[in-house]
Parts: C-alpha cells; sequence; structure tokens
C-alpha cells in the first residue's frame, strides 16, 4: 500500500515549493506572500525509487472560531490524521519561532511520526537554527533547500521506512490492454457561484473549504471518485472575474490555474449563481469553454432561493440562443448544492455530453445530411461564382471536427456556416457540443504559383 505523506508548517516556510519539488511539477501556486496555499492539495510523489502520496497544506494558524484561518487549520489536521507520517517544516533563516514551537506541540498530540525538515538552508548562516530545532523534539533536523533541489537525498534516507520502493519500469506485455483514464470534469465559474460546496456534495465530504467569503478557492484542486461504476478526475477552481477586475499577482495565479484546468477537462461544468441576475461573465465563461473545445454543461446553483423558477429557466436560455450560438442547445440543469438535490441529474448531463463530444458520424450519413442542407438552402455565389460543397467527411472527434471539400470555400461567409452548423447539430443530436469546421478546396492545375 502506498504511503501517505503530509507536509506541515506555519505559513510561507516553502510547503508548496517542497510539495512542487516533490512531485515533479508546478502543481501548487507558489508566492512570497504568507497564506496563498489554502486547500489541501493532494499528489503523487516520487523520490528516486520511493512512491508515496504527499499532502500540500496551508499553514497552520492558531486562529479559532469559524473564521477562515480557522477552517484552513482544519483542512491541514485533517491532512495529518490521512497521513502515514509527517514532514514539519521550518525555515532555516529564521530559525525557529513561538510559532514553530505551539504547531510543534499540536503535531506531538495526533501521534503520528514526524520528520523534521529546514527548509531554505542553502549557502551559509543556518547553523544556529539547526542547533535550536533540536528543541521540538522531533531528532536531529534535515537541512533541506526545496527551491534548489538540495538535501533531498537525506529525505529519501528519512522516508524510507516508510515510502514504497517502485522496481524499475517493465516492458508491458502485448496482451494488456491500455486503461481507459477517468473522466477529466472541471466545474468553472465566477467567484462565490457555489463551486466548492457542489464539490463537496458531489464527493460526500467537506473536501474543499467554503464559505461567505468570495474567492476562497484559489488552487484547482482534483479529485477521483467514482459514480455509477464510472471513474471521474472532479476539478475545483477559483473564481474567474472579467479581465479588467483581476487584480494582484495570487488572483493572476489563481486564474491561470483555473484556465490550465479547463484545457486538461474533457467536460466543463459553469456554474452561475441562480439567484442573482445572469451576467455577460457568466455566458463568456460558456464561451471560452466552447472556444477550447470542451463539451459544456450549464448549471445553475442556489436554485431553493429562486422564486420564479420557470422564469428564470426561459431567460437563461434565451439568453444562450442569443448569445451563444456556437454551443446551442447546451444542457440546462438546476440544483441546490446546499441541500444535495440534483447531483445525479447534473453528472447524467456531463456523461451525455462527453458521448456527443466522443461522436462520430459515418461519412455516408454525413453526405447525406449535406446534400439534404444544401437542397434547402444552396451555398452563395460571390462575384457571381457560386459556392460548391462536393463532399464531407468527421476529420476527428473531442470536438467533433467536419472537413468540407469542395471549390470557393475560402469565400464561403460565417452565416452560411452557422446555417451548417445549426443542421449539423439538429441532424446528429449534437447539443452543447462545439462543432468545428476545416474547409478544404481542390487544387487548380493551372495556377503555376500553387505548383
Amino acid at each position: 500500500m502506498t504511503a501517505t505523506v503530509a507536509i506541515l508548517g506555519r505559513p510561507n516556510v516553502g510547503k508548496s515549493t517542497l510539495f512542487n519539488r516533490l512531485v515533479g511539477r508546478k502543481l501548487a501556486l507558489v508566492d512570497n506572500q504568507p497564506g496563498v496555499t489554502r486547500d489541501r492539495r493532494e499528489g503523487e510523489a516520487q523520490l528516486g525509487d520511493l512512491r508515496f502520496r504527499v499532502f500540500d497544506t496551508a499553514g497552520l494558524d492558531h486562529a479559532r472560531g469559524d473564521s477562515l484561518e480557522a477552517r484552513m487549520s482544519a483542512q491541514a489536521e485533517a491532512a495529518v490524521d490521512l497521513a502515514d507520517v509527517v514532514l514539519f517544516v521550518i525555515d532555516a533563516r529564521a530559525g525557529v519561532t513561538p510559532a514553530d514551537r505551539e504547531l510543534a506541540a499540536r503535531i506531538r498530540r495526533r501521534g503520528k511520526p514526524v520528520i523534521l525538515l529546514a527548509n531554505k538552508a542553502e549557502g551559509r548562516g543556518h547553523e544556529a537554527a539547526l542547533l535550536d530545532a533540536f528543541a521540538l523534539g522531533f531528532g536531529a533536523p534535515l537541512p533541506v533547500s526545496a527551491e534548489h533541489g538540495e538535501g533531498l537525498d537525506l529525505v529519501y534516507d528519512a522516508l524510507r521506512p516508510y515510502a514504497e520502493q517502485v522496481p524499475e519500469a517493465a516492458e508491458p506485455a502485448e496482451s494488456e490492454a491500455p486503461t481507459e483514464g477517468p473522466l477529466r470534469l472541471a466545474i468553472i465559474g465566477q467567484p462565490n457561484a457555489g463551486k466548492s460546496t457542489l464539490v463537496n456534495a458531489i464527493l460526500g465530504e467537506e473536501r474543499m473549504l467554503t464559505g461567505p467569503e468570495a474567492g476562497i478557492t484559489r488552487d484547482a484542486i482534483s479529485s477521483d471518485f467514482e459514480w455509477r461504476g464510472n471513474k471521474i478526475r472532479l476539478w475545483d477552481t477559483a473564481g474567474i472575474r472579467r479581465k479588467s477586475r483581476v487584480t494582484g499577482k495570487v488572483e493572476k495565479l489563481a486564474v491561470s490555474d483555473a484556465l490550465r484546468a479547463i484545457r486538461f477537462a474533457e467536460c466543463v461544468v459553469v456554474l452561475i449563481d441562480a439567484s442573482l441576475p445572469i451576467e455577460r461573465q457568466d455566458l463568456a465563461l460558456c464561451d471560452l469553454a466552447a472556444r477550447e473545445g470542451r463539451a459544456v454543461v450549464l448549471a445553475l446553483s442556489k436554485w431553493d432561493l429562486v422564486p420564479n423558477k420557470q422564469k428564470k429557466l426561459k431567460d437563461v436560455q434565451s439568453d444562450l440562443e442569443d448569445v451563444l450560438p456556437e454551443i446551442r442547445g447546451v444542457p440546462v440543469v438546476t440544483l441546490s448544492a446546499k441541500q444535495e438535490r440534483g447531483m445525479d441529474k447534473l453528472l447524467a448531463a456531463v456523461f451525455a455530453a462527453t458521448e456527443r463530444w466522443n461522436r462520430r458520424v459515418p461519412t455516408a450519413q454525413v453526405n447525406r445530411w449535406l446534400e439534404a442542407a444544401i437542397e434547402r438552402n444552396p451555398p452563395p455565389a460571390p462575384s457571381g461564382r457560386r459556392i460548391k460543397i462536393r463532399y464531407a467527411t468527421q476529420a476527428s472527434a473531442r470536438p467533433p471536427t467536419f472537413a468540407l471539400f469542395g471549390n470557393q470555400l475560402a469565400k464561403m461567409p460565417e452565416s452560411y456556416l452557422r446555417y451548417l452548423m445549426t443542421s449539423l447539430r439538429e441532424t446528429f443530436d449534437l447539443g452543447g457540443v462545439p462543432i468545428r469546421f476545416s474547409l478544404r478546396g481542390g487544387k487548380n492545375p493551372f495556377d503555376r504559383d500553387k505548383r
């Protein structure tokens, strides 16, 4: 069984930098200001031939009550309960602080094995801090530099009794079929739309930090789970405001992480607060997901707070038809994450949209559709020469992309392409899925330049 390691410490000692070093990728947001990390992030780490699961956590704080800092500390303590061993990180430059001593006492009460790391120990001048660290009661501190990768051999030796050793990779057998990965699902929306509450309701646990404050989530956190036998990797993301309103380095990093989650996803759920009027930014997020070529599902959260439900639903669908014709037919799901209503309906819509996103249409059916579409509405004739579409085929899926072959296709107006897109979507039930066209003209044997 793979060991689980939790990285703990006070704010700004380099926990996220160490996490990124162990997983081998820049997954966690890193900045000089303290308190960037809020939710606990999980990753698969490998150090030499050791493999283990690692948690990055928010800085432990002595806050009490229902404050944001107290909820962040509760998430960190939950990571300790799940861990087999704790990496307790202190700052070798600052030395042992009263906060370090208080956190050491709290960690010791959990009864878990602790490995003490003195981070930022590159160069000289940290010997006094290493001597002071013996007073924490966790044995000799290991001097490391997560930013420069120094001291990882010491961490390897300390983790070896707990972590699983991985044998050298063997060649896969020819008879082994590749395993299908989980469906990748990202939830995006404006700040305070209820994304983290929805993720917690889907997972059935308090996995993400929630609260009345807007913009709590910063990192795009992924969680794996199963629904009706189907594996899903679910991303909770930071709220995305209009570009002109995004201020500060941390918010820019958070939005960049959310955009990266959209690019990794197969299906994107755009969550809108139904208790507020629909805004242009909500529709812009739908358009963003469509332009990235992802299947789109629109979810209206806080549905229990909407007084006139029928009117609200009709207004949203009307806005989608007017503003986003390129994803006409996008499924709209109403839900209340706080009351845990509509979760199954949402996931069913996600799998249906993903099936349409993966769909392939036989070439014969595509050409029968094309013939009927041209008969109903022939292509225009710019400059007196009619555009001729000879045949079509589906070039690829994910999203569905159709290649059109003919003459004068470069002069085809956008209005006629929209007509073909709408007709294609209605004929083959591709609602809510972005459709792309690849226009391929024939070669002109009399064009010497092209030859």
